[in-house]
């Protein structure tokens, strides 16, 4: 009984995920085929989402986070609108360049480290986080799954997206801004002007800190310059890790380190959706309608927004180009920006929202999901209208 009143809500939702999609698929409902199909599909992420996890907890044990977090904030130099821009600066090319889902587990460490070191509430530096490693996933193929499934669509080179969703990157990237100052950052929101640096630190093991640090930096390297697989790269880089604190902190390898609730999840999950996919297709065609012009282009960038945060945002792009066989390139990249800049308000709209809190619950940062959830879909609306018209404005 005592392990049952610990479970989290999430921990209930992805057991209940898997629970139906297995169900679907034993009662013919989702044939095996297309159940296989869609394992198949996911299963280099399953790897990824286990060992990257474990490369964070075990990175952040290190005091690698610690280190980076101290500084951000000299460099902020006590100033929190500073302080402000550089994180949403650090965050945005985090996203850009790398991917949401790795920046949401790399950079929360960051930015919780952060508001520790300088006494500050951390709910503001998490929520940038997370906000911005959604919101800022538009302009290359690496930075969202989904990016590289809408440029295969509609045939865009890297170059070619970045030319074509650079205007609309801008404009999701002011909207977030525009709502963290808002909603977490400004001045009525916190009790002083100013915050203290914090004096350089020390890691209390240099020898794990250099080696954690250094594989986090390989990790990078592999997968920006390289070109290695996510999964491939997140699976070595783990690896290392293990090995080192299996030699200097054995304590630290303890079976919480694996993420369950995640490997359940995602299954689950895409097995789920995909059973719905094969029964409402008929029902998201007509929602997603016809119409040319802003218009249309909104009301397709609000259907995938919408079904993102039903479902989660790579099915839900999925589902929606489905549903759009003969629509022009805006169009699909209109879906592009709702699955995106819209995936904010449910936990579950996106895996990097899901990582980002297994990374503050992991951390002991309470997340007040009334907050969350109202503030997010103001940030949802606000990103995804202001993206889209720039989409139609740049045409």
């Amino acid at each position: 009984m005592r392990q049952l009143k610990r479970l989290h809500p999430l921990d209930l939702v992805a057991v209940a995920l898997l629970a139906f999609g297995l169900l679907f698929v034993v009662t013919g409902l989702l044939p095996t085929g297309q159940a296989e199909d869609v394992l198949r599909r996911i299963a280099p992420l399953l790897p990824f989402l286990g060992t990257v996890i474990v490369l964070a907890e075990l990175t952040s044990e290190a005091e690698v986070f610690d280190v980076l977090a101290g500084r951000i904030a000299r460099v902020a130099g006590g100033s929190y609108p500073r302080l402000f821009l550089l994180c949403v600066g650090f965050a945005s090319l985090t996203t850009v360049v790398l991917n949401l889902d790795t920046t949401a587990v790399l950079l929360t460490p960051v930015m919780l480290a952060l508001a520790s070191r300088v006494g500050i509430a951390p709910l503001p530096l998490a929520m940038t986080t997370v906000w911005l490693s959604n919101t800022a996933s538009l302009l290359l193929p690496v930075s969202n799954l989904t990016n590289l499934l809408a440029a295969e669509k509609v045939s865009l080179t890297p170059t070619g997206l970045a030319a074509r969703m650079w205007a609309p990157q801008l404009a999701a990237i002011a909207a977030t801004m525009a709502c963290l100052w808002l909603c977490y950052w400004r001045r009525g929101l916190r009790d002083a002007d100013r915050y203290r640096a914090p004096e350089r630190r020390r890691p209390a093991d240099p020898l794990l800190y250099r080696i954690c640090g250094l594989t986090c930096a390989a990790f990078l390297a592999a997968v920006l310059v390289l070109d290695v697989p996510l999964w491939a790269a997140s699976s070595a880089a783990a690896a290392v890790a293990v090995a080192a604190f299996s030699v200097r902190r054995r304590d630290m390898l303890r079976p919480e380190l694996v993420p369950w609730r995640l490997l359940a999840f995602v299954p689950g999950l895409f097995l789920v959706v995909e059973t719905l996919r094969v029964h409402g297709l008929r029902l998201l065609e007509s929602l997603m309608g016809g119409g040319s012009g802003l218009g249309g282009l909104l009301r397709t960038a609000g259907v995938g927004a919408g079904l993102s945060n039903v479902i989660n945002n790579l099915p839900a792009y999925l589902a929606g180009e489905s549903a759009l066989p003969d629509a022009g390139r805006d169009r699909l990249l209109a879906l592009l920006i709702g699955t995106n800049a819209g995936a904010l308000v449910t936990p579950w709209a996106s895996l990097a929202t899901l990582l980002w809190f297994e990374r503050c619950r992991a951390q002991n940062v309470r997340v007040p999901l009334t907050r969350f959830i109202a503030t997010s879909a103001l940030l949802a609306v606000t990103a995804v209208v202001a993206a889209v018209a720039a989409l139609w404005a740049t045409a």
